[in-house]
């Protein structure tokens, strides 16, 4: 029997591709449903509904696909830097209509691509870190050779889960992998992949994640 606490190079693309499928059916099956209105001829009362429908889902898909294309799939391209402002745009796509107001402290107009990567990845922990909404500040600076990034996730019933805080540092959770854990996971290899470090801590109805890590040359 295989250890469940193993992480394959296989488990870790298997689980970021199921996350990425999870962040993507919802609109993807709105599609779907908004589709087979067309194509049932007494629901002809319901065809602009559905249009209304398509336009929206496929907006919702191709900015998470544009989000999650930098989040996972851009480490091995050529380095560069993301300008702060497609970041933003990015984040806002995929986030900028949900629970969490964002709240913007960048004072750098570009971040090399693995802070950026990091930057995208840790978004998305604080989103979860506060399911009923509240305020999330993603602050950005870059100098002196060094990238440093705080998140700050404030909100009711805000919480960070020990799995997260373990799988961030590189440890195993105790229950094994899956698509909840796989995702810091590889946050913190990005970090450390890069000569880095990435934590997280919880105050109250505040977490807060925090990274320094290298500007890549």
């Amino acid at each position: 029997m295989s250890d469940p606490k193993k992480l394959t190079p296989a488990t870790l693309a298997a689980l970021l591709c199921a996350r990425i499928c999870h962040d993507l059916i919802s609109p993807v099956s709105a599609l779907g449903a908004a589709l087979e209105v067309f194509d049932d001829d007494d629901n002809a009362d319901m065809k602009e509904d559905a249009m209304d429908l398509i336009r929206v889902s496929s907006r919702q898909a191709a900015d998470k696909l544009q989000f999650l294309r930098l989040a996972f799939g851009a480490g091995g391209s050529a380095p560069g830097v993301i300008g702060t402002q497609e970041l933003r745009n990015l984040t806002e796509g995929m986030y900028g209509e949900g629970k969490a107001s964002l709240r913007w402290k960048l004072q750098t107009d570009g971040l090399p691509k693995a802070p950026a990567r990091l930057l995208l990845n840790l978004t998305m922990l604080a989103v979860q870190a506060i399911p009923r909404g509240g305020d999330l500040t993603i602050e950005a600076t870059d100098q002196g050779g060094m990238s440093r990034l705080t998140l700050t996730a404030e909100g009711p019933k805000a919480r960070l889960a020990d799995a997260v805080v373990a799988t961030l540092s590189g440890k195993a959770p105790d229950d094994g992998w899956d698509g909840r854990t796989v995702q810091p996971f590889y946050t913190g290899m990005i970090a450390r992949e890069a000569k880095g470090r990435v934590e997280a801590r919880i105050d109250g109805d505040r977490v807060v994640f925090t990274a320094l890590i290298p500007s890549e040359s």
